[in-house]
């Protein structure tokens, strides 16, 4: 019996230590590579350690390349629509999980339908759109399309329905109103579900490229997924200014990741899926 458990322990080990080098790897090499000259990339065996370490790398995307702009627009971007999305889908999760209305079962379902429906398909309309209320090539449209979506009000719901309902009950007797209820009950006790969301829309919102190409022209507006595509075509040979420029897009997201893993370790486990 002890020999079996060991063994299994054994396996998991060394299945666990396997599929974190096949996934730390690349990033590792990323880094590496990033302080490489260009001859020095390609060695084979491939090195982790630079034997001649350079910053001129990183100097040029800083200077002859708009990446801090580029940087500036893709943080702002992100945290802005990750701050208001959080709002409106709390409050929405908060309805359809509280409130009694006509029509939420239907509603519900009908957003939650959304999901099944592939963003290329909402392009050409929502593109349109956008166009049509001349929010082309603004902040506007980058933030407010991609605001709303079914994922973060069905989480929210799915968290508030795991909460004891005699908070509510009580907050009523005292006189409190659904507004109050959401704000100082429901939405302090959202921290876990918060953080778990909140990194997720930042991080999808950041590495988002289809949109911010289609939407966006003016190159002061450019977000650093698309500087990055537009500086590969230019100079699709320079693989050391390329993998510098992608580390030095990729830092915003390993530090949320560094910061944020037990937040959102917490938050999947506490995230209810009561119906």
């Amino acid at each position: 019996m002890k020999s079996n458990i060991s063994m299994k322990y054994i396996m998991v080990c060394l299945i666990s230590i396997l599929l974190l080098i096949v996934f730390v790897f690349p990033i590792l090499w990323m880094l590496s590579s990033s302080f490489k000259h260009s001859d020095d990339i390609f060695k084979f065996p491939p090195s982790l350690i630079p034997a001649n370490a350079t910053l001129e790398n990183f100097k040029y995307i800083l200077t002859s390349v708009p990446f801090p702009r580029y940087m500036f627009n893709s943080i702002f971007v992100a945290s802005t629509l990750t701050a208001v999305a959080l709002i409106f889908h709390s409050m929405a999760g908060f309805s359809f999980a509280i409130l009694r209305f006509p029509g939420r079962s239907i509603i519900f379902s009908v957003i939650i339908a959304t999901m099944m429906i592939p963003f290329t398909v909402r392009l050409i309309p929502l593109f349109i759109i956008v166009r049509a209320l001349g929010w082309a090539n603004t902040y506007f449209a980058l933030i407010i399309p991609p605001l709303f979506h079914a994922y973060g009000i069905f989480l929210f719901r799915q968290f508030y329905l795991t909460i004891p309902k005699d908070l509510k009950e009580a907050a009523i007797i005292d006189g409190c109103s659904f507004f109050k209820i959401w704000i100082k009950i429901y939405l302090p006790l959202s921290r876990p579900i918060i953080a778990v969301l909140g990194t997720i829309f930042f991080l999808v919102t950041y590495n988002d490229f289809i949109w911010p190409l289609v939407i966006i022209n003016n190159p002061d507006l450019k977000v650093i997924q698309v500087g990055l595509a537009d500086f590969v075509a230019k100079r699709g040979t320079n693989w050391d200014i390329i993998i510098a420029g992608t580390a030095f897009a990729a830092i915003p997201t390993i530090i949320i990741f560094f910061f944020m893993q037990r937040q959102l370790v917490q938050g999947i486990k506490m995230t209810g899926l009561k119906g």
